[in-house]
């Protein structure tokens, strides 16, 4: 049975958009995974097919309501459906690998898209919806930030990508940043390939792009380094080994 992703959106026409085209769009053709879009509007209120009202407590914008959404969830998912349902919010946890690898070996995803001021907070109560970000940073609706999740979980399917051992070594697998790539010319603007990846040493080049996964990461993520620090410092610990705790940072995108 191939991945299945339900989107409830306003704007089902930005779907399957870039997921459509490359590696994911011949996935998608070739029945590896298959899309839905929902419109929210089918279920809005009224001759306008109103889907928001002003909020409760005053204040600007508008609120999705929890009647409409409630309805549209009814709709696009059956009583025994397991896949998990994602509302994109500015407010959700950051969206890390971990979450897309977790999410690829399973069914498949529902994915929710606000618009406005965001869902009444009651249908998000009730649904159990996880709320998910792509980032510190506010978007004009949830479709970006879906299409981004969807990304990150496709590439990660059986015969989307083709190579497992490059997925393996990407950034965040392990916890580090990605070592960096040369290719041909050896030499560009005066600027020499490394000599260790030239060397046909593979121990010696396997070293190096530890040590340059780690440096990247320790400069650039700070807080993934003290993450990978901590994990490793556990690894280190024997299981009778309770004379102290190790404190971990979020290791987000």
């Amino acid at each position: 049975m191939s991945w299945h992703a339900t989107i409830l959106t306003l704007f089902p026409g930005m779907f399957p958009g870039p997921l459509g085209v490359s590696l994911a769009g011949r996935a998608l053709e070739d029945g590896v995974w298959r899309l839905d879009t929902r419109d929210i509007r089918e279920h809005g209120l009224g001759r306008h097919r109103a889907v928001d009202d002003t909020p409760f407590g005053g204040g600007a914008g508008m609120v999705m309501r929890p009647d409409v959404i409630g309805a549209a969830l009814a709709a696009a998912r059956e009583p025994e459906d397991e896949r998990p349902l994602v509302y994109l919010t500015p407010r959700g946890r950051l969206l890390t690998q971990a979450d897309a690898a977790r999410w690829a070996v399973g069914p498949g995803l529902v994915l929710l898209c606000g618009r406005y001021e965001g869902l009444d907070e009651r249908v998000i109560e009730a649904s159990g919806a996880e709320e998910i970000s792509v980032g510190d940073y506010v978007l004009s609706g949830g479709e970006p930030a879906a299409l981004v999740l969807l990304d990150a979980c496709l590439r990660l399917l059986p015969g989307v990508m083709g190579g497992a051992e490059s997925a393996s070594e990407e950034s965040f697998t392990d916890g580090l940043l990605e070592y960096p790539h040369y290719t041909r010319p050896a030499e560009w603007r005066g600027r020499p390939v490394p000599p260790v990846l030239l060397s046909g040493d593979h121990a010696a080049i396997r070293a190096w792009r530890q040590t340059q996964a780690e440096n990247a990461t320790r400069l650039r993520r700070p807080d993934l380094w003290a993450a990978h620090l901590a994990a490793r410092m556990a690894g280190r610990r024997t299981p009778g080994d309770m004379s102290g705790s190790v404190a971990t940072t979020s290791a987000g995108p």
